[in-house]
């Protein structure tokens, strides 16, 4: 039997040590903002266990968390709201979130990777790197300060709004949730340019 194929890792031409790494979490819900960050490691404190966010248990991402704020030469976290969202859409929310995350940094990268295939618009020496929350560290350490702070934020607003399982669902279009939009209608935090809300909205 053939064992899995892995992914390689990921071979920067860049060799310094000012090395950005920015990911984004919430392309997917229905409601919250998309929540970017930015992390330069230092590699005279390395942190073991790094990987991509979805696939760490909650209890591990909030010890790398505040071992990642701890440790980091530099971190940055950033957003698009729910308002920009709907106006320049998700991908292009996603792109100026990460942008913003990488300019908030209090060290400036000589080089960023930024996860996926597209790059916002900047004059940073940069790449893409697809599916680089499992293969750059720096990425994965920015895909784990997005995520926690993301999951807060959705635990709060699930306090504002009552009744729609953010805390649980954290925003994506489960059937609870996409009962809850039918049954209360959309709140403030939800995204009018998703389909499932815009159909809620125009039956109103």
């Amino acid at each position: 039997m053939k064992s899995k194929s892995t992914l390689p890792p990921y071979i920067c031409t860049y060799s310094g040590d000012l090395l950005a790494g920015v990911d984004e979490v919430g392309r997917g819900p229905l409601a919250g903002d998309v929540v970017a960050a930015a992390v330069i490691l230092d590699p005279g404190s390395p942190i073991a266990g790094l990987a991509d966010s979805k696939k760490l248990t909650e209890k591990k991402r909030e010890v790398l968390f505040d071992e990642i704020r701890e440790k980091a030469l530099s971190f940055a976290i950033a957003r698009a709201s729910v308002e920009e969202i709907d106006q320049l859409n998700i991908l292009h929310a996603s792109l100026l979130a990460m942008k913003r995350a990488v300019e908030q940094l209090s060290v400036q990268p000589e080089f960023v990777l930024v996860d996926g295939n597209r790059k916002p618009r900047w004059d940073y020496d940069c790449d893409t790197v697809v599916k680089g929350d499992d293969r750059v560290a720096a990425i994965a350490a920015a895909s784990i300060l997005a995520k926690v702070t993301r999951d807060r934020e959705m635990v709060a607003l699930d306090k504002v709004y009552p009744g729609y399982g953010l805390a649980g669902h954290k925003g994506y279009p489960t059937r609870a949730h996409m009962e809850a939009l039918e049954r209360l209608g959309a709140t403030p935090a939800h995204r009018k340019s998703f389909a499932p809300v815009r159909r809620q909205l125009e039956l109103i």
